[in-house]
């Protein structure tokens, strides 16, 4: 079977060897990668501070580590991919990030270009395709569980809000963005719009909000009973239903997944009652959540599949 490579760079760097709809080998693991020219080893503690550095970094120099990463997972297994597939937050069209508001620094790349020609020069011409990471866990899940001829979509908890679908929609599909209140007051989130659901449920936003607490002690502190903290695990929940309904109100009832670091906070129970209060019509009704841990390798297998299917295609 033919292998791809799957590139994730959101919130966590992660780059896999995919075959059969499965990843194969990945980096990070433990220990590193073995083998090839001793500048480009790369090992876990190396990966943690690129992660934490992705805020701040060049997008040339992040795409330049990234087909270091390629290279040296190739070598590794002796593996000769057809092509490789990279995943990004933010609106993605042909291969150019037209807008990311929690990494401006990304506005304008076109990463497509940008890892096809780190690639080449290190020996690897490979076909490259990128889209958006939310789409990519969509795909991930879609192909994992061997439903790629089912519609699937999916919330992605982290530093902002995603919201993938699998199929692609042709639209930015930027539904962490959707308008969830309208208090002028909310103003939280990294795009600069007013009442948006990932200035509520964004970690970036619980931040800003709580600036004496971390988003786990608000949610732990809601359990003791600490009322403030209460109030806004509620409005939480609230504000990822309404974002839920709006969806379903557009493309119909339905399952959707719930995943990434911030996955662990939701209580599936609230947040299925909030949407039966937000969808009261019949047809529309029925919808259910699935809470998944962060799994690195959904982003890296739907990267993969994504660019396994253009080349496919072409």
């Amino acid at each position: 079977m033919a292998k791809t490579i799957g590139i994730g760079a959101a919130g966590k760097i992660s780059v896999g060897l995919v075959e059969d709809n499965r990843v194969i080998a990945s980096i990070p693991r433990a220990g590193g990668i073995s083998g090839g020219d001793p500048g480009s080893e790369v090992v876990r503690g190396e990966i943690e501070m690129l992660s934490m550095s992705m805020l701040n970094l060049p997008m040339e120099e992040l795409v330049k580590t990234l087909a270091g990463m390629v290279r040296s997972l190739c070598m590794e297994h002796d593996a000769s991919p057809v092509a490789a597939g990279m995943c990004f937050p933010g609106i993605i069209r042909d291969g150019v990030v037209e807008e990311s508001p929690n990494l401006r620094q990304a506005k304008g790349a076109n990463l497509r270009r940008m890892l096809s020609r780190a690639l080449e020069s290190l020996g690897m011409p490979l076909p490259v395709s990128v889209c958006n990471d939310a789409d990519a866990t969509a795909t991930g899940i879609a192909a994992q569980r061997g439903q790629l001829e089912k519609f699937i979509r999916v919330w992605t908890l982290g530093q902002g809000v995603g919201f993938g679908r699998y199929p692609h929609s042709p639209g930015p599909c930027e539904g962490g963005h959707t308008v969830v209140s309208v208090d002028p007051k909310e103003a939280y989130c990294g795009c600069g719009g007013r009442g948006h659901l990932e200035g509520i449920v964004g970690h970036r936003a619980m931040r800003l909000r709580f600036l004496d607490l971390e988003p786990e002690e608000v949610f732990a502190n809601a359990r003791q009973g600490d009322q403030r903290c209460a109030d806004f695990e509620l409005l939480w929940h609230r504000a990822l239903a309404a974002g839920s309904a709006t969806s379903v109100h557009l493309d119909g009832p339905g399952k959707f997944f719930i995943t990434g670091p911030n996955a662990r906070f939701v209580r599936a129970g609230v947040l299925s009652q909030y949407l039966q209060e937000m969808v009261t019509m019949s047809p529309l009704q029925g919808s259910v959540f699935e809470v998944i841990p962060a799994n690195e390798d959904l982003a890296i297998l739907g990267a993969a599949v994504n660019a396994e299917s253009r080349e496919e295609s072409s």
